[in-house]
């Protein structure tokens, strides 16, 4: 797959990130195992498979909740599926993610820039952490 810098990214999406973050950096391309703030992209078996095509404006995975910010998930090239579940306080997964070979999804967020994601299927999930309580992790 080609290069991308945040700075094409920010000119593909339209989605401005902070201005301390280095415009020129490459997203690397990553079929494993990611995390984007509280937001993780986890590979899983070829029998989970989305199949609801992720428009072009993107899909919120995750909202900004009180004055945060939403991780969008995108199609840098190529179809890109993402299969949605219902919001919940209590299940961490928010979806399935499918990008067939030769496709490209770019997770956004404007604290934490870019993540790209290669060929394979993913359950895209949330982080949970134990203070005084279990809670979801804030970003």
């Amino acid at each position: 797959m080609n290069t991308l810098t945040v700075r094409e990214a920010i000119a593909q999406t339209g989605i401005e990130v902070l201005e301390h973050l280095d415009r020129e950096v490459q997203i690397p391309l990553i079929v494993g195992p990611q995390a984007q703030g509280d937001v993780l992209v986890i590979p899983t078996p070829a029998s989970s498979v989305a199949t609801t095509a992720v428009p072009r404006v993107g899909v919120a995975v995750v909202r900004g909740e009180v004055g945060g910010n939403t991780h969008t998930l995108l199609a840098e090239s190529g179809p890109v599926f993402f299969d949605q579940n219902a919001a919940s306080d209590t299940d961490l997964v928010l979806g399935t993610l499918t990008v067939p070979v030769g496709s490209v999804a770019l997770l956004a967020h404007p604290e934490h820039a870019f993540s790209r994601v290669g060929a394979g299927n993913f359950t895209v999930s949330r982080q949970r952490e134990q203070a005084d309580v279990i809670r979801m992790v804030q970003d």
